[in-house]
Parts: C-alpha cells; structure tokens; sequence
C-alpha cells in the first residue's frame, strides 16, 4: 500500500474537495482522507451554490480551473440572478441543486482525477520533525508520509449537536464528530483554538404542505450563463430538470409567540451552547428576540432534488426542541398540517484562529500545513471551496519547493477573504459579502474569467482546453470593443456610449443600435455574452479609472515588506495595543497592517519610517562589511 504522497487533504467536504483537485491538478501525488466516502460534498445545510457575493467566489473558483461551479451547473435544478435590481457589480448568480446529484457528481469527478487517491479513513495525529508537519496518522494505525497537509475538517471539530435540552457529540446529523484531530492539533501543534457555532432548518415532506395560496419564485429561462465560464463538460450525474420553482410564505404571531415562550429551552439562551453563532444568518430564536416589532419574516420552501420530495425550510434555523419545532411550523401558513423529516439542530464545533495564517492559508508555525474552510473561522460552503483551492494550489507548491501565491483585494474576492481572515479578529463566523470588497466595481461576477484565467493557466490551475476557450472570448470581446468605440451612429454619439446608456443591462432582443454595424451576430452565445460585458464595462469605465487610482496606492503600501523577523516590542512611539496586534498578526506588509482593527493612519505613517529607517541602517551596516571586507584582503 502506498503511504507516501507530495500532498494530504484531511477532510471530505467542500474545501477538501477543491483542495484536493486543485493539488492533483498541479501533478502533487495527493491523498484525500475522509471519514465517510458516501458524504463526499455532502450539502449539510442549504442546497444551494452562490448567493450575494457567494456568486462571485464561485465564478472566480471556476475562472482558477476548480470543480464547483462545473458541478453546481450539473445539479442546477433552478438557476436565479440575484439583485438585478442594483449595480451590475452585487449580481449575485445562485443555483438550487439536487443535492445527491451534487454530491454524486463532485465524487465522481474526484475519482477520475489524475494523481488523486480518494481513502475512507479518520486522521487522528500528525507526524512532525524539526518545524514542519511530514505526515498523517489514521484511528487504523496507518502514517502516510507528506511534503504537506491540508487540513479542511468542517464543522467536525468537537462537533456538539443540539437539538434543546438534549445534545450529543457529531460532526453534523448521521456522522461522527472528530476529538482526536483537535487534541493534536491543540497539544501536538499548539495552536489557539476557539469555539465557533452554526444550524441549519427542518426539512418537511412536499405533500404534507399546502402549496397553493403561497407565492411562486421561479427559476430564470432565459439566462445563457450559469456558473461555469466552460461550460458542464463530462461531469456526471447531470439532472434532467432545471427549472423547479421554489415557494415562499410567512411566519405569523403565533410562530413568535411559541418560540418566546419557550426560549429556556434553547441552548443559544439557556446557556448551554458556549460558541458564537453568525449575526448575518441567525436562529429564529435569535430574528425574534432581536427583531420584537417584526410581525412576520419570509421563509422560503426550496426543492432538495428532482427524485425527492423533502423541502428545505430556509429561514427558519433553529435549535429548539423537536416538539417547539413542529409547532413553529404548523403555525405558518401552508405548514399547518406539515410532517417534519428531520428535524432542525445547532452544532458548535472548534475551529483554528485564522490570524495564525498567512495570506496563503498557510500555517506560520508549521512548515507544510495548510488550512481551509470552516477549521478557519468561515461559514459558507463557497467560502470553503474558494480557501480549499488556494490551500491546495500552495501546498502542491510547496511539495514542489516553490514560493507560495497570495491574490491580492484588488484581483479576487477570494484575495479580499483572505486577507479579511489574517488581519481581521473573528468573533463570529466570516460571511463573504459584496461590501467587504472595497475595489467591487473591478470585481464583479461577470468579469471573474478576464481577472484570472490567464493567472491560473501560469499556475498550472486551469486546463489547456478551457484555457484556448478563454482567449477566443478574450479576443472577441477585444475585437467588438474597438469597434463600439469606432462605430458613429446617425444620430451622433458611438455604439459604445449606446451601451452605456443601458446602464449595464442591455436588452438583447431591443439594442439601441443596428447589431450589424459592430458585426455583432446575436445568435452566437459568445457575441451575447460579450456584448453584455461591453455594456457593464462601458456603465463603470469612469469609475474603474478612479478605483485604479486608489489600487495603485495599495500597491505601493504592499511595497512595504515587513520583516518576518520584526521585534515590536523595540519600535519607538508605538502604543502597546498596535504593538499587541502587529505581534499577534504579524503582517508581511504595510498594506495588511493599514487594515488590522484599530490601527491609526498616524501609526501606520511611523511605522512606515521605521521600516525606512531601519532598511538605511542595514544597508549602511552591509556597506561598512564590505569595506572591511576589502580592506582585509587588500
């Protein structure tokens, strides 16, 4: 039996999965440890990829050569564009899967993945030597040998169930939890671990519920984009319905007043759970207490597949006990004669304090160990999977002995979540919103392929095929703006400025202007494509100049390096909070260190004469070696 591999990913979930394909695709011989092979990708809470800001982790996931969005398109059984309303720059796509046709799909493609061994066995421990991590023991005795580990464990950390008053040990409902690992990591490792909580809602049988009275959110026809810049490919299983609707009714006074009356019975209150629950996707327990003078919140009734008839109840997330549940629901409309098939839970689990990363998700203590996903403090199946990538890309490099890759605010979401978890102090767990990105105008959901196709191609990431795919779009796009630019209209202006009066959203079927005078052929997907990413670009091009002004400016503060090296506790005029928070920290640049919690501009400007002072001194200091270095052998 082979035990010994460049890469090691412990964990079979979301970021597990991108971690492992995108080292495999690398050429890092890689091994993927899972408790439980069947729950590979499993979709533990909502069945459902994308969402606000969501959306364009999955899109740049796809641009960089990863597996998600190729498989969400797969088991799309209804596909949204979110906030139409607003900017094109919050378009949010969001796709409602069949859930076993995504699990069953992601496993399928993990199986025929070159250089990728796919092992049903429980990581217990790891193996060290002089500072780094070089192997993983299995609960079956077996060590496998490493350059590197990826450590993407889920909420399975001294996972802990609660349903009420009762609760009991669990990575999530139906799997173990895992209380080794987390010793080793605590002891074995030494790293601050905290305590985290999440839930999920009930799941109800279709036909117990009244469907009729309740508004209908249908699924858009008339998209010709999903998630995947390339398209489903060869991924299987593939669904056969693509367009199921989802349902949406309300919570009433009595669904208030129960929970109220029962809130001794609830962990997030009665003290039991200890962890801190998200504030952007609270409990129910938690909308009523916060929100008294809301009447009634919305609760929508979502599909889980196009072969079952369970419906996933979103909104109404809940850890109180089963009893209070069904009446809860019974209380709203539609629900009143409801038959629950599982029954909502609150799970809190350990997770790793992120600041003890770099912006690669590598670990700083620890040569070859990498971290992804909710073990980092994160909620969100597409922030896993968008961690998972970089943390497989850089552990493969760092099997291959190359320098790890950090994507900066300014080029990814995923650079601004990175950089978002090393700086910022988690309190709760992290939610990627649009807001979070200050330079969201350049990164948009649309454009997510021209920011990073040509970045993974040179890393290795994304596929030959997909690759040429990219660069005939590219070229096409190139090839229409220049000639938008060109064409003068009769009535005066430019085809260009046209676009831009559309304000980013044009309509295809009623261009104003002839397609023919810009060669445009609207039956050609990839014109229309094009021709809505001309309009968006044409809608912000006085923006984008701005926002690159300010880019440029970032990029001289990431000019600053830091020494990893820097004593603190030494500088001068510093106060001992920002001295506290730079050593605990330790950003690698000026830049990073601009955004950690509570530092001033005025210490940002001394340290930044510190660091020139300190760099005249060391080069002052090398100059006079070397003068007595010659002067000893003349």
């Amino acid at each position: 039996m082979e035990n010994s591999f460049d890469v090691i990913v412990i964990g079979g979930g979301h970021a597990a999965c991108e971690a492992a394909a995108a080292a495999a695709r690398l050429g890092a011989s890689t091994l993927m440890l899972t408790m439980n092979l069947d729950h590979i990708a499993q979709m533990s809470c909502n069945p459902c990829i994308g969402g606000i800001a969501k959306g364009h982790l999955v899109r740049e996931i796809d641009a960089l050569g990863g597996v998600m969005g190729r498989v969400a398109d797969a088991a799309s059984i209804q596909f949204r564009m979110l906030n139409r309303t607003k900017g094109p720059a919050v378009w949010s796509p969001r796709a409602q899967c069949d859930k076993t046709c995504y699990q069953r799909a992601m496993k399928h493609v993990l199986e025929q993945t070159p250089n990728l061994t796919i092992r049903q066995e429980e990581a217990v421990d790891f193996t060290v030597d002089r500072g780094a991590v070089t192997g993983v023991v299995t609960r079956l005795g077996n060590t496998y040998r490493c350059k590197a580990v990826v450590t993407a464990t889920g909420t399975f950390l001294h996972g802990l169930l609660h349903y009420g008053l009762t609760h009991f040990s669990g990575g999530r409902n139906g799997d173990p939890a895992s209380d080794l690992l987390p010793e080793a990591i605590r002891d074995r490792l030494g790293l601050k671990i905290g305590r985290l909580k999440t839930g999920t809602p009930p799941r109800v049988l279709g036909s117990s519920v009244d469907f009729s009275w309740m508004d209908v959110q249908e699924s858009e026809r008339d998209l010709d984009e999903h998630f995947s810049h390339f398209g489903i490919g060869d991924v299987t299983p593939q669904v056969s319905e693509h367009h199921l609707n989802c349902r949406m009714t309300w919570t009433t006074q009595a669904t208030a007043e129960l929970v109220r009356a029962n809130l001794d019975k609830a962990p997030m209150y009665n003290g039991l759970i200890e962890g801190i629950g998200t504030r952007y996707c609270p409990s129910f327990e938690d909308k009523v207490v916060r929100f008294p003078d809301h009447e009634r919140h919305l609760i929508y009734l979502e599909p889980e597949g196009e072969a079952t008839d369970e419906y996933y109840v979103n909104g109404i997330s809940t850890s109180l006990p089963p009893e209070v549940q069904e009446g809860m629901l019974r209380s709203i409309p539609g629900l009143e004669h409801v038959r629950i098939l599982r029954f909502a839970y609150a799970i809190e689990y350990d997770f790793v304090e992120p600041s003890q990363l770099e912006r690669t998700f590598a670990v700083r203590a620890w040569k070859g160990l990498y971290h992804a996903g909710q073990i980092n403090g994160t909620s969100g199946y597409e922030e896993a999977a968008a961690q998972g990538l970089a943390a497989g890309l850089n552990a493969a490099r760092f099997a291959a002995g190359l320098d790890g890759v950090a994507f900066g605010r300014d080029e990814a979401y995923l650079g601004v979540m990175a950089d978002d978890l090393v700086t910022k102090e988690i309190r709760e767990p992290y939610r990627m919103f649009t807001s979070r990105a200050e330079y969201r105008l350049r990164l948009r959901q649309d454009n997510a392929d021209l920011r990073l196709c040509r970045k993974a191609h040179e890393l290795g990431l994304l596929a030959e095929k997909d690759f040429a795919a990219f660069t005939r779009y590219e070229a096409r796009l190139n090839e229409l703006e220049a000639a938008a630019r060109g064409a003068m209209l009769s009535g005066g202006g430019t085809v260009w400025e046209r676009l831009r009066a559309t304000q980013g959203d044009p309509d295809l079927n009623n261009l104003p202007f002839d397609p023919g005078l810009i060669g445009l052929d609207l039956t050609d997907r990839t014109d229309r494509r094009a021709v809505r990413e001309l309009a968006v670009q044409s809608h912000y091009e006085g923006y984008l100049r701005q926002e690159e002004d300010s880019i440029r400016h970032l990029h001289g503060l990431e000019e600053w390096r830091i020494p990893d090296d820097l004593d603190y506790a030494r500088l001068p005029g510093l106060k001992n909070e920002a001295r506290l928070k730079l050593a605990r920290i330790r950003p690698a640049t000026l830049a990073q260190a601009s955004r950690i919690d509570g530092m001033t501009p005025a210490e940002i400007g001394l340290l930044q004469v510190l660091l020139a002072r300190r760099k005249r001194e060391q080069e002052a200091e090398a100059a006079a070696n070397s003068n007595k270095q010659e002067g000893a052998e003349s």
